[in-house]
């Protein structure tokens, strides 16, 4: 008789293991990516998702940025495709 509270107790169990392994490791990669994106600076070196390697030249709103891909090639690129910052520059010192 006590059939249907079983399944109920089964698909929380599944339910909680797949919140754990799946859906809570997405949200804190997200939200990292997100702390990422907003601390890019003038001078990173940057990989975009489409591998595509260069410096950040300008910084040009909430949503863009300017990379230089090489000398004198300038490209605007959206913030949130940039996978990776191979290297951070360091802030400049206030005197």
């Amino acid at each position: 008789m006590g059939g249907g509270f079983e399944q109920i107790i089964l698909l929380a169990l599944i339910f909680g293991i797949m919140y754990f392994l799946l859906i809570r490791p997405q949200q804190k990669k997200v939200k990292e990516h997100q702390a990422m994106v907003a601390a890019l600076r003038r001078g990173d070196e940057v990989v975009t998702q489409g591998g595509l390697i260069g410096k950040i030249t300008k910084v040009k709103d909430d949503n863009e940025v300017e990379v230089e891909l090489s000398q004198g090639v300038k490209v605007r690129v959206v913030r949130q495709t940039i996978a990776t910052v191979r290297s951070k520059t360091e802030p400049a010192e206030s005197a």
